[in-house]
């Protein structure tokens, strides 16, 4: 059995604008010392590349499949990951010998878990290769060989931040807001639960990029000047997701923006934002019981209107949304890390994935180990 293991997490979620880095020493298991964190953004160039080549991905059949520029796009991506790891090296005064595993997200392309399959490009050898150091990669896969929905892979580490907290702020939810928003239900007997709660940043993003010209609302600035429009916010909030008793995982296209013709900049960010609030509310009645605390993580925490709309919401349900960075946690680099940990289990082949985060049968290990 491995004792503790330094481990670096690299995360590239929906939202596209860049590589998350965080490190972390742990066993994999209850000890967790978190370290130094890091994000460095794609050029704009890159990540319009990046985006368009997502229509090539709808036309994937069999994972190993990269038409039209997917195969460029992916040694791109392995390159900025492996550039992304060597800087952050560099800036900590760490060398690759130091780092006992590397785990690699990739960059989620196509997730189609109805049908079975996810895909999630990056060449894990071209990396292991680049930095010097053994990769853990591809570690949604094995969750849905044996039924699961392949996300989310988070709450396992949720789960072992957890135990830090006081009782009286049990049961509490880690919310990830990213370009997809992602739940962890955690009981005061431990009992965990997770689901994707609907869409986080990505209808966002996608809007005021489209009619801005701009990559993300910063803040909420621009949904602070708007109002939300009730009718359009319903359209989404009603979509069948929210009432399905089945949660499963989500994919960036299941929700689209707005047309162009039915809403202003602004209103469109604020209903956007309004949106994302109560998807998390609405989502949280699948829990088991209703939590006390939120727990805020990801990009999704510093848009305000998000932030404001659901700790109004929250509060009249009588529980209490608490920001990442307020309990000494890293909500910006939370995923990075939880992918550090997550490789490290793999190592050890404890579980990643439970019936009560992924529908899987029974809890089971992933991920694949490739050595420089």
């Amino acid at each position: 059995m491995l004792e503790t293991m330094t481990a670096i997490g690299l995360m590239s979620g929906t939202s596209m604008d860049g590589v998350d880095v965080a490190l972390i020493e742990t066993d994999g298991e209850g000890y967790v010392k978190r370290g130094a964190a890091m994000e460095f953004p794609y050029m704009p160039d890159f990540r319009r590349r990046l985006a368009a080549s997502l229509e090539d991905a709808k036309a994937i059949k069999q994972r190993s499949e990269r038409p039209g520029s997917l195969g460029d796009i992916e040694r791109e991506i392995t390159d900025l990951h492996a550039d992304a790891v060597k800087r952050f090296l560099s800036a900590n005064w760490l060398k690759a010998e130091e780092i006992g595993v590397v785990g690699f997200h990739g960059q989620t392309v196509i997730h189609r878990p109805d049908q079975g399959y996810t895909v999630q490009i990056g060449d894990g050898l071209s990396l292991a290769k680049q930095i010097g150091i053994p990769v853990v990669f591809d570690m949604r896969a094995n969750d849905m060989v044996h039924g699961g929905q392949g996300a989310p892979l988070v709450p396992a580490y949720h789960a072992a931040l957890a135990r830090g907290l006081y009782w009286d702020q049990f049961p509490v939810v880690f919310v990830n807001i990213g370009g997809i928003s992602n739940l962890t239900y955690i009981g005061a007997d431990g009992e965990i639960v997770a689901f994707d709660s609907g869409p986080g940043n990505t209808l966002i993003d996608q809007w005021v990029e489209a009619e801005a010209g701009i990559p993300f609302d910063a803040g909420g600035a621009i949904a602070s000047e708007g109002v939300v429009i009730s009718s359009l916010a319903e359209r989404y909030l009603s979509h069948a997701f929210f009432t399905d008793e089945k949660r499963r995982s989500l994919d960036r296209n299941d929700f689209r923006p707005p047309e162009s013709h039915e809403i202003g900049l602004h209103d469109g960010a604020r209903t956007l934002a309004h949106v994302s609030a109560a998807a998390i509310l609405k989502s949280a009645r699948h829990l088991p019981v209703k939590p006390r605390t939120y727990i805020i993580c990801g990009g999704g925490r510093l848009n305000r209107a998000i932030v404001g709309d659901l700790d109004r919401m929250a509060g009249e349900e009588g529980a209490k949304v608490v920001i990442a960075e307020d309990l000494g946690f890293n909500g910006a680099g939370m995923e990075a890390e939880a992918w550090a940990y997550l490789a490290v289990r793999s190592l050890k082949d404890l579980p990643l994935t439970y019936p009560g985060t992924t529908g899987v049968r029974a809890s089971v290990s992933g991920g694949v180990l490739v050595h420089p």
